[in-house]
């Protein structure tokens, strides 16, 4: 392997990429998401009413570390002095860990977190849902914190349809299922849109580093499908058949082989997995 492409939005890629050179791969950082603010008045509004309202919700889904840092980053309702029924919902231990602080701060008990095990198989909305199933039902409300798409990340092709039955765009992937299955036991859900994801600007030297690592010494680490969408629409599209993506979720590489990538590992999303599926598919330089 001559080089690791680490996709992830900054500031995490830059946390991954000195993690995995201390292990001794060659990772370089390419943020491909770029998080930003709520762009519309519409959704600005509606962060504020959640923040200030959130303990009307039964349950809140943070869909991703940036739900947990951008909804708590400011004026956060306290919680109740008594009667608190909101449980908070983590896909995995990543997003689990930084809720964990954020209610700490708050003096919310941590147990009230619900979130799949160490050792759970995948971590995402199908894993975390029997976990929580028998918190929803008529009558409840459910609200998904999660961001919004901007720019050709909009271009997902991710389903509305549940968001819309939810009274909102709420859904995508894993979360749109989950939507569904809330709906049908007679839940309400509600979707804030907490920050936005857009795609990143490319400088000269970026377009030539993407451009030399799609050749057979090249691996990209995807943790999102959106990552992919920057380097799909770039014009001439590179030739992706040599190069190798290690992807975090069945779902990434499904869209990674859609992109071109002529070689697809798929490991769990945690550092120790990633190490893991490196050291069995690849020798360090």
């Amino acid at each position: 392997m001559d080089r690791l492409i680490v996709t992830r939005p900054a500031p995490e890629a830059e946390t991954w990429v000195k993690a995995l050179r201390e292990q001794g791969w060659p990772a370089e950082a390419l943020p491909l998401i770029h998080i930003g603010e709520p762009e519309s008045p519409d959704e600005k509004e509606g962060l504020r009413h959640w923040r200030a309202h959130w303990p009307q919700a039964d349950a809140i889904l943070f869909v991703s570390g940036a739900a947990v840092n951008h909804f708590f980053a400011t004026g956060v309702a306290p919680p109740p002095i008594a009667h608190l029924r909101t449980r908070f919902w983590a896909p995995g231990p990543g997003t689990a860990r930084l809720l964990a602080q954020a209610l700490e701060s708050l003096g919310i008990d941590t147990a009230r977190i619900d979130t799949p095990t160490v050792d759970s198989a995948q971590f995402d909305s199908e894993h975390l849902w029997p976990l929580v199933a028998s918190q929803v039902g008529p009558g409840r409300l459910v609200l998904i914190v999660r961001g919004a798409s901007r720019g050709s990340l909009s271009a997902s092709g991710t389903s509305d349809q549940a968001g819309a039955a939810a009274g909102g765009e709420v859904a995508g992937n894993g979360r749109d299922w989950l939507i569904q299955q809330c709906l049908a036991l007679g839940a309400r859900v509600e979707g804030c849109v907490a920050y936005a994801r857009c795609p990143p600007k490319f400088t000269p030297n970026d377009e030539a580093l993407v451009r030399a690592a799609s050749d057979a010494g090249s691996a990209w680490l995807f943790s999102s499908s959106e990552a992919l969408l920057p380097l799909r629409a770039l014009t001439p599209a590179p030739d992706w058949s040599s190069a190798s993506a290690l992807v975090t979720h069945p779902r990434i590489g499904e869209n990674a082989r859609e992109a071109g990538f002529g070689r697809v590992l798929v490991t769990r999303p945690a550092l120790s997995d990633v190490l893991r599926a490196l050291e069995s598919a690849w020798y360090r330089p």
